[in-house]
């Protein structure tokens, strides 16, 4: 069982590399989903970027409900700043989630639309509800879409407030993500 600590000056080990590891990811998603979105039937990606798109979304959304799990049941260092920019962030963290949530959800929807599972790396298959509603598909796609802008503009906004506290607050916002205790 974990004992409670009530303010851990950095974040724990694993926080830091699922952190870091969700934030390459979401990443290195939205630029191959940008990219793959064009690519024509006769591309040598055409089938390729595809299966690597779904199967890193799908590990990512796995490790992203460990990660709300884990940070439910392990102590993390307080949110410096002003009321309500603690606020701020505590809001933004949510949505960061919720939105990545929204963006599995739509993925899957996307991809099983036509009745086939979604293979992960060949390690094993998602299955497939099939069409739930008329146009899955494409109305997923477009939310899809917008979602995943709509995410990287909040992490771009979460990364150059981590950045403002470190060199203009000069506080231990980011030390604390990157593991060094001040």
């Amino acid at each position: 069982m974990f004992t409670k600590n009530t303010s851990p000056k950095i974040y724990d080990p694993l926080s830091i590399i699922l952190h870091w590891l969700t934030a390459l990811s979401v990443l290195g998603l939205f630029i191959l989903g940008l990219w793959m979105v064009d690519l024509n039937y006769y591309s040598q990606w055409y089938k390729p970027a595809p299966y690597w798109h779904k199967s890193v979304g799908l590990c990512l959304a796995g490790i992203t409900l460990f990660r709300l799990f884990w940070k439910i049941i392990t102590p993390h260092p307080a949110i410096e700043g002003k009321r309500w920019e603690k606020q701020a962030a505590k809001i933004a963290h949510g949505l960061i989630y919720i939105l990545m949530i929204c963006i599995f959800t739509s993925g899957y929807l996307i991809s099983t639309a036509d009745g086939r599972s979604i293979d992960v790396f060949g390690w094993f298959a998602v299955p497939a509800l099939g069409e739930l509603f008329t146009h899955q598909a494409d109305i997923a796609g477009e939310i899809h879409f917008y979602l995943a802008w709509t995410l990287i503009i909040l992490a771009a906004v979460h990364a150059l407030a981590a950045l403002k506290h470190h060199f203009i607050n000069k506080d231990n916002t980011l030390k604390k993500m990157l593991g060094v205790k001040s």
